[in-house]
This record gives structure tokens, sequence and C-alpha cells, in this order.
């Protein structure tokens, strides 16, 4: 015999080296020779055990362990081995925990991982599995159909006769697996024949099985779905009561397993209330532990009492919800649990001192066994379920183990259930608040009438003029206005499609104005007033330019403009993000732009507000996504890359009103030139408006000072005698640029660049003035000290004297230009941001006011880009 005949290879190398842990010498006891004999190799082994065990571990697959204990088992008889040195080889493989797991039980993992496997599959698998584990000789698996008989679904050994499908009927005195499947309990014998219970053996014949082990296969419910029947063969070692005990351990776990899968997917999908969960717990817990009743209690931490809603009555009616009852923590079976973590298992409750009898006094129930444990969350006890009277008998050691995993679901259920009614409760009140508040922001009854009984003119003198003051219309007249204008630009559409009928309602229309009225707050210059007025330039320049707009797309514009300041609160963008506003939260960029936006598609989703549902779908898509376009441009931010872009294309001559894109960047540039319209109004309006937005951006830095901030100069009121330098430096670094790519583009416009020249003029005049008069205030000479020394005579300073600047003085200087664009955005509209440090230009002609716009536009992108 050689050393190959016991499967492995031996490197002569290898035993060399573990040699030296034996107390011969491997020299000379195991020469290396190429031809080592059989009982040489025998004794090292003896001799070396650790370096056997080694050896296995290292070089030796499972299966190949497997397959040597099965030869030895049935070699052997299934005896104990004992060696030559007289130590007992104990067999360890009747232990499920530390035995050998093979190929199938990988099988089965992947099997049970998809719920829509055949369960005659899977049962066959795990019979094979349990088979191996207990070194059977064969198995048989029999599962229950439908007219409640057995029929055979796997055996393991070919040698069997071939049954009938059918092996019979469940009942008992027939055969071992209907005699399983009708007691439900598991049985070992190690000789059937004989035997009363089972007159006729196996289900189905063997020619030498005499031992066997069958157990039921239950579903949750205990209903029986199978049995599975191992068997050995005579001259073999028959089954132990150990073999047997481990065997439905195992399937116990199976059905353990199989219970918490099914409470999980209940609990889990379809977690409508708190209710609801405590109900399938209580439900799944009598299951469980096959009890006739169950209460859950859940712990108030603050009040340290338990309380429970839902009771198990035992009759149909049960698990309503009823009045809530409450009781001390440290009062009852319950109470104890709650209060210590200790979970009873009470054979006979009357016997037990902390059980109340007066439930039973009053309900007529005897109470005779119970099972409670408490339920944990996170390390803290947050319930207790209580399991009354098991129906065959007491609550065992096993019901106890089994319970304590499923309490883990538990936990985990309630706590989801906690946070879903959290949520839920969140929600209403979310709800409630949107009805409210929709109710409020809504125009009512009354003022719908009033202003549907007003007459919508058919002509409105002066409304298409650059100088015209809309906020010289009275509050209640200005919808009326809005009325008249939106009219005029849905009919463009029916003008331009004159076979369709008419794309609006005048109710609808009356709902939305009132509405968006209603939804601007009561600032000092970002208010309903400020929406007239851009929505009245914007109309104006759709009615007066020669554009080439589309209908939607000016319907777009007019209806950005009267919305793009929807819910204003007076504050820039800038400080909703330092005062961490949850709007600031929401939206990243442009938080305010964003907003304005969703407020308008909110108030368009009110019942009887919707302008646009005579559009198509396709036609409703476009306009909510060139409002959102257009809202979106009043940012100052985006102002200078839109119309740096449209400035180039129109350099290059290469504009096209059949671009798209090209159209949009007009689009963006001309929602600027209307949110800025009070910079062209006449030099007495203008001045009044500036006034206003001012005391608006004073108070936002009156708040920021109040908070330890030091705000901009713009916003700051101790600096107001700046107030003419920063509105030079708005004009030219911001609207004249916007006006005058807007006449460039749409000619008809240039009464916005003449307007905003004209004001620029007025505003450098103050602002020379202000400096004038600043500089007598420092002008006063510096005389030099004299000492006893130096008897010099003084000597005058020369006098200064203020020249007019040039024309490229109006470039301003990096540092202003600079700080400018840290507090741009929409609120910066329609009033100044530059700090003017420098002496102010000389518009003289509108070509100097070009060209020196021009350079400060461009000085200004550069330090943005940089």
């Amino acid at each position: 015999m050689s050393v190959k005949s016991l499967g492995v290879t031996c490197s002569p190398g290898l035993i060399s080296h573990h040699s030296s842990r034996s107390t011969h010498s491997s020299s000379t006891m195991y020469p290396r020779t190429p031809d080592l004999q059989t009982e040489t190799v025998t004794q090292f082994l003896f001799d070396n055990p650790d370096f056997l065990d080694s050896f296995v571990i290292q070089h030796v697959h499972e299966d190949r362990v497997r397959q040597w204990s099965q030869r030895k088992h049935k070699g052997q008889g299934h005896h104990a081995l004992t060696l030559t040195n007289g130590d007992l080889f104990k067999d360890h493989r009747s232990n499920w925990k530390n035995c050998v797991q093979s190929k199938k039980w990988r099988v089965l993992q992947e099997l049970t991982k998809d719920n829509t496997t055949n369960k005659a599959r899977v049962f066959t698998e795990l019979a094979a599995c349990a088979a191996e584990s207990v070194n059977a000789d064969g198995h048989n698996l029999y599962l229950v159909d439908d007219q409640n008989q057995l029929f055979l679904a796997s055996k393991s050994s070919k040698n069997q006769r071939a049954p009938t499908t059918c092996v019979g009927r469940i009942e008992p005195r027939t055969t071992l697996p209907a005699y399983v499947a009708y007691t439900k309990e598991s049985v070992v014998s190690q000789n059937l024949v004989g035997d009363p219970r089972f007159p006729l053996g196996f289900g189905v014949e063997t020619e030498k099985g005499v031992s066997a082990i069958a157990v039921p296969l239950l579903h949750g419910n205990n209903t029986v779905l199978g049995v599975v029947e191992l068997y050995r063969n005579y001259g073999n070692m028959p089954f132990s009561v150990e073999e047997e005990e481990m065997y439905n351990s195992m399937m116990k776990q199976r059905k353990l397993n199989d219970f918490l899968l099914a409470v999980t997917k209940s609990i889990f999908q379809d977690i409508v209330s708190m209710d609801t969960v405590i109900m399938k717990i209580m439900n799944y817990a009598k299951k469980l532990v096959i009890a006739d009743r169950a209460s859950l209690f859940l712990v108030d931490t603050k009040s340290r009492e338990l309380y429970a809603r839902i009771f198990d009555t035992g009759r149909v009616e049960e698990h309503i919800p009823q009045k809530e009852i409450r009781f001390p923590m440290d009062r009852g079976v319950a109470g104890h649990v709650a209060s210590t973590g200790e979970v009873l298992n009470i054979a006979d409750a009357y016997t037990d001192s902390r059980f109340n009898r007066d439930v039973d006094l009053q309900t007529g129930y005897r109470t005779k066994s119970i099972l409670c444990m408490p339920i944990y969350n996170r390390g803290n006890i947050i319930g207790v379920v209580q399991m009354v009277n098991k129906i065959d008998g007491v609550f065992t050691k096993a019901d106890e183990e089994s319970f304590e995993t499923f309490a883990i679901y538990c936990g985990l259920a309630l706590h989801h259930a906690k946070l879903y009614d959290k949520i839920r409760r969140s929600e209403q009140k979310y709800r409630v608040a949107v009805e409210v508040l929709s109710y409020h922001s809504q125009c009512n009854d009354e003022e719908y009438q009033m202003v549907k009984t007003m007459p919508i003119p058919d002509d409105i003198p002066d409304i298409l003029d650059y100088d015209y003051s809309p906020w010289a219309i009275d509050n209640d007249n200005k919808p009326v206005y809005v009325l008249y204008m939106m009219r005029d630009i849905f009919n463009m559409h029916s003008h331009r499609n004159k076979n369709e009928e008419r794309r609006f309602d005048i109710d609808d229309m009356i709902r939305f104005t009132l509405t968006v009225r209603k939804n601007y707050r009561n600032v000092p210059y970002h208010n309903w007033a400020h929406a007239f007025s851009v929505a009245h330039a914007m109309f104006a320049v759709i009615k007066t330019s020669q554009h080439h707009f589309t209908p939607i797309e000016s319907l777009a514009l007019y209806i950005a403009c009267l919305c793009h300041d929807l819910d204003h609160r007076g504050k820039t963008n800038a400080f909703m993000v330092k005062s961490a506003a949850p709007l600031a939260a929401i939206y990243s960029t442009s938080t305010m732009e964003h907003h304005h936006f969703n407020h308008t598609v909110t108030i368009l989703q009110n019942e009887g507000h919707n302008i646009f549902k005579h559009l198509t779908s396709a036609e409703y898509k476009q306009i909510l996504s060139d409002i959102r376009h257009c809202i979106l441009a009043t940012d100052l931010a985006l102002f200078f890359g839109n119309r740096s872009r449209l400035q180039d294309i129109a350099d290059k001559g290469e504009f096209s009103w059949e671009n798209a894109e090209h159209r949009r960047l007009v689009m963006a540039n001309s929602m600027t030139a209307a949110d800025l319209c009070s910079m062209y109004k006449p030099w007495d309006l203008q001045v009044q408006l500036v006034d206003v937005i001012m005391e608006e951006f004073w108070q936002q830095g009156d708040e920021e000072r109040s908070q330890g901030l030091t705000p901009m100069p713009m916003m700051d009121r101790q600096k107001k005698n700046e107030l003419p330098h920063l509105e030079v430096g708005f004009l030219v670094g911001i609207c004249l640029p916007c006006y005058e790519v807007m006449a460039q583009i749409l000619p008809e416009t240039k009464p916005m660049v003449d307007g905003a020249i004209a004001n620029l003029k007025k505003w450098r005049e103050l602002a020379e003035k202000e400096a004038l008069e600043k500089e007598k205030e420092n002008e006063e000479p510096q005389k030099p000290q004299q000492t006893d020394d130096n008897q010099e005579k003084e000597k005058e300073e020369p006098v200064t004297t203020t020249e007019k600047p040039s024309d490229d003085a109006i470039v301003t200087s990096e540092k202003t230009l600079l700080s400018a664009g840290d507090g741009l955005d929409d609120s910066a509209s329609d009033t100044s941001f530059l700090a003017a440090g420098k002496p102010l230009p000389d518009i003289s002609s509108d070509q100097t006011s070009n060209v020196s716009s021009e350079k400060t536009v461009l000085s200004l992108h550069s330090e943005e880009s940089r």
C-alpha cells in the first residue's frame, strides 16, 4: 500500500518540516526514500497528530472529508473508533453546529432566496441535507395533496421498488409517515418491525431499512405540509435520541425562519397605523407559541406607565380598539417585566403573587399559564408582550427562545410604526396648514364679484408710453389693468390663428390675478405695485417693438413679470443663505427666484385659477418652461452671462429670431430691463422709487446689524449720504448695458436708454455736489509744528482744485466692482450696489454713455469671471 492510496500526496519535505514535533528524529525513523511504506507513514501520523490536523485543514477539501466520514460510518457500522493508543475518537457528527456543511447547504441557501421556488424542490434538498447530517442510508420525502393524502415526492435509493403516487391517507396505525402527519410529532424508532403505531412500516418498501427518524413539515399555521423519513439499514447503528433532537432543532429553526419572514413581510408591507402593527404582533405571537390570547403594552417613559388600547377578547370582534387603559410599570406581571427586563414563564398564574386576579373575576376567563417578555429597541424597553394559556400545556423553554427572536422584529416594527405615525401626523398638519394658507391666500368671492362687475376697457390711453407711471394707478383698479393687458396678449394668439376659439377664460383670469395680488407681501418695494409696474413694462415692449416672439413666449413673458417676485420677503438671496432660512435649504442657487416660480405653479393648480387650461398639453409644458426661464433670469447673478452672450451675438451680426436660443437670451434680457423699469422713468418718479427701495434695503441692514453683522454699504442706513454715488454705479454697471443691448435688438425700446441717461446725469450732479461738500470738510491746511531750534517760516500748502473728470473716468475701480458682485441678486434690482470712490463721469452724449458703460460692464464681468 502506498501513500497515494490515502487520497492525498505527502511531500517528503513537508514530513521533515513537521517532524520536529515528535520525540523521535525524522532523519532516523523516517528516512527520505522515494518509496515510503504505509506502515512508516501510519506510524508518523500517530506520532504527529498535530501535523495530521494541520495538513487536513489546509490541504483537504471538505467534500473529501465528508466522503471519508461516510465511508468510515458505513464500514464500521456507526460504532465509535478506538485508536491503537487507547484514546477514543469521538464522533461529533450528531452535533448540528459542528457538522460538516456540504454543497447541498449552499444549494438550499440559494433556493430559499427566491420565494417563487417550488417548495417540493426546497424540501427535497432539505431532506438530503438532513440525511447527510445524521449519516442516514436513505431518505424519503412525502408531501400532502389537496385531498389530505400523502404522496411520494422524492427518494434517495434507486433500489427501492417503484411505489404508486399515493402512499395513503393521513391516519394512525398504518405507515410511519401517515402516523407522523396525523400526530404532527417527530418519531425516532430503532426498529420499525412490530411497532403497533405504524404496523405497515415505511411509507414505501425498503430492502434493508430498519431504523428510522420521521419528522413532520409544518406550516406557520400548524398545518402539515409533508413528512421527511430518514432510515438506516440493517446491520448499522440505529438512530439515537440525540440525532432526532438535532434534526428537530434544524426543522424548528427552519420553521421559525419561515415564520419570521412571514411576519416581516406582513408587518412592514402594511404599516398603516400603530394599531394595525399591534394587532398583527398579537396575532403572530399567539401563533408562534400556540397561545390562547395575547396582550401588548407599550411603555410611556415620561409617566412610567404601561398603556394599551388593543385587547384580545377571544371573540370574533377581537382586537377592536377600545378605551385606553394605563397602569404603573411596577404593577402586575407585565409591570414587573417592563421594570426589570426579566422574562417570566409562569406555569400557574394563581400561585404567583404578581398576578392580578381582578380581570379574571370580571370577565370569567381563567388564566393558567403566562409567558411575558420585554420588547427592546436600541437597548431600551419599549413594550411588553404577554401570552396567556398555551393551548397544549405550559410554555416551554423553546417557546421562550423562539419568542426572543420574534421580539426583535416586534421592536423594529413598533419603532417604524411610531415613526410612521409621526410622519402621518406631520403630513396631516402640513395638509391642514396648506388648506388654511390656501384659503387665506386665494381671493375670496367678495373680491372676485367686485372685480367681475368692473368693466375691462377697450383702450387705455398712454399705457404704451415708456414714461407711463403704473404706480399712479389705484390698487383697486390695478387688477382691471392687468386683465386688459393679459386679454390683449391672449388675443395675439387668436389673431395669428383665426380659426381657433378664444384661448382664455375671463373668470379664471380674474381669480388668478386677484390671488397673485394677495400673495405679494406688504414689504416696502417688492410688492404688488412693483409686480404691476414690471408687467406693464413688458407689455409696452411686446406691444411697441417689432419682435418675433411666439404667442406662447409673449404670454410667458407677461405672466412671468406679473409673478416674478411672488411672496418676496424683502430680503436678498445672500441674506436668506446667511440666516439659514428654510428656503435657502431647499434651493441652493437663485433661492428666491425658484420660490417665486414654484409659487406661481401652486396658484395655477388652485381650482378656478388655471389660465392656461385651454392650451394644448405641449403648449402648457412649453409655457411653464418659458415662465421658469424668465423668472430665474431676474436673478442679477445670471444677468451678466446672459447679457454678454447676447451682446456678442448682436455685435457679430449673427442674431436671428428663428433661433430659439437667441430668443431665450432676448427674453432673459427683457426680464431684467422690465425689472429695472424704475431706472428709466422720469426723474421725479425715480427719486421717489429709489427712496422706497432703499428703505427696504436699510431694513435688512438694520436686522443684520442687530445680529452683530456688518451690512453692505447699500444696506447700511448709516451710509445713506453715499446714495448718489451708488446710483451712478448701478446705472452705469447694470441698467445702461441692459437697455443698450435691448435697443440694439429692438430699436423701439430706445426710450429706456434715453431715460436712464437723463437720470444718470442727475445722479452724477448730486454725487459731485456731495463729493465737493465732503472735500471742503477735509481741505483745511495742516500747519507743521515749530520748535525752538527751527524758526523757519510756515509754508502754505497749495489749494486743492477739482477738475472735471474725463470720459475714461467712468470705468470704476476693480475694488469697487468686486464689492458690487458680492450682493447681486433679484433684490438688488432698481437700486444701487456700487460704492463709488472715484470722481464721477461727465455724460455729455449718447456715444459717451455707450462707450463708457460698455467698458464698465466688461470690467465687471471680468471681475466676476475671476
